[in-house]
Parts: structure tokens; C-alpha cells; sequence
């Protein structure tokens, strides 16, 4: 039987708490910026005037960016993305981060040689997940189609943004508790099991 690596040409991966180790502590944030607890951080901000928002999303970017300084690649990611590389197949980025602290989380976790920034897509870029345009505009960039695409990610958004583009998914739990298990197509603890799967 042919595993992931030879069935799935196009590789989408969430970034932070995927391909780097989750370091943020959205509470804190949230509680930084002064929005309510209730909501995720980018559709709270994006409820607010113009002006405000404006005003938030640089401080978010200033508070993201003292994380991504200190970022470090998930166990098993290297062994995973060289493999990956080597076939030759579509790896892309979707993420909720900003682009320029992607570029810079990619630099400290010593991935950034695995992706080409053209797809990495960011909140800049593409609604932010769970809206699964940006895996249709990766498919599209890349003249692809759903079924040889995986989305993989460590959160209930991850799983939505693929299970809406069609394409299978992939959750990652290092604690391997699963909490979203019913939208995921395959469940590891670490990303180079998706090795054998």
C-alpha cells in the first residue's frame, strides 16, 4: 500500500504549533490588545472601526514578532519537508500569522530553505482560516487538485479550512489527546509519522 508521501503531491501546513512548536498563549494576548476572551483574536479585531483595528493589528504584529524571534521546528519537521523536497512535490504555508513574521518564525526555526514565500499565505493575503480560501488559492497557484492536496495543522481551523477546500486532513497533537479528532482524515503525534501513514 502507497503511503501520504507518494499519493499527496500538494502539502499545505499550518505554521505555529504545526511546523514550529506552539509558543502562543492567545489569553495573554487577547488580554494585551484588550479584547474579550470569548473570541479569536483576528475576528474580534476585525469587528472593530477602521482606525482601532489598524491600531491593534500593530500591536499584534509587535507581540507575534517577539514569538516568532523564538521560534523552534516541531520535532520530526526537518525529516518530514526534506522528504517532501525530495519528491519534488507543492509545499505551501497557511497560516493566521502576518507575512513578515512568518518569514521571520521560518528564519529562527532554520525552515525557510523548505518553502518559496510565494506560497506562504498569510492574513495579508488570504481570509484567515477556518475560510478555506486560502488552500483554494495555493490549489490554484499550483494548478492542483483537491484529492492529491493535504491540509495540515494543530487546530479545530486547520481541520474546517480543509474539510471546506476538500482536500484531506491532517491534525497534529503532541499531547495526543485530539480534542477535534471527528474533522481529521489521519492523526499523528509528531509530523514525521506522516511518514508511515
Amino acid at each position: 500500500m502507497m503511503g501520504l508521501l507518494e499519493t499527496k503531491k500538494n502539502w499545505i501546513f499550518d505554521m505555529d504549533g504545526t511546523l514550529t512548536l506552539a509558543m502562543h498563549d492567545f489569553d495573554a494576548i487577547k488580554l494585551a490588545l484588550g479584547l474579550p476572551m470569548d473570541s479569536d483574536i483576528l475576528t474580534s479585531i476585525g469587528r472593530l472601526a477602521p482606525e482601532e483595528a489598524k491600531t491593534k493589528h500593530i500591536h499584534l504584529n509587535e507581540i507575534e514578532l517577539n514569538i516568532a524571534k523564538k521560534a523552534t521546528a516541531s520535532p520530526g519537521t526537518p525529516k518530514l519537508l526534506k522528504q517532501i523536497k525530495g519528491k519534488s512535490h507543492q509545499l505551501g504555508i497557511l497560516t493566521r500569522n502576518c507575512f513578515a513574521n512568518s518569514i521571520e518564525t521560518l528564519k529562527a526555526s532554520g525552515l525557510g530553505e523548505y518553502f518559496s514565500s510565494e506560497f506562504i499565505l498569510c492574513r495579508e493575503h488570504a481570509e484567515p482560516k477556518p475560510s478555506p480560501n486560502g488552500i483554494l488559492n495555493l490549489l490554484n497557484l499550483w494548478d492542483a487538485k483537491p484529492e492529491d492536496t493535504l491540509m495540515i495543522g494543530d487546530y479545530l481551523y486547520d481541520l474546517e479550512a480543509g474539510i471546506s477546500a476538500g482536500v484531506e486532513t491532517v491534525y497534529i497533537d503532541p499531547k495526543g489527546i485530539f480534542p477535534f479528532k471527528n474533522l481529521a482524515t489521519h492523526m499523528v503525534r509528531r509530523l514525521d509519522e506522516i511518514l508511515y501513514l
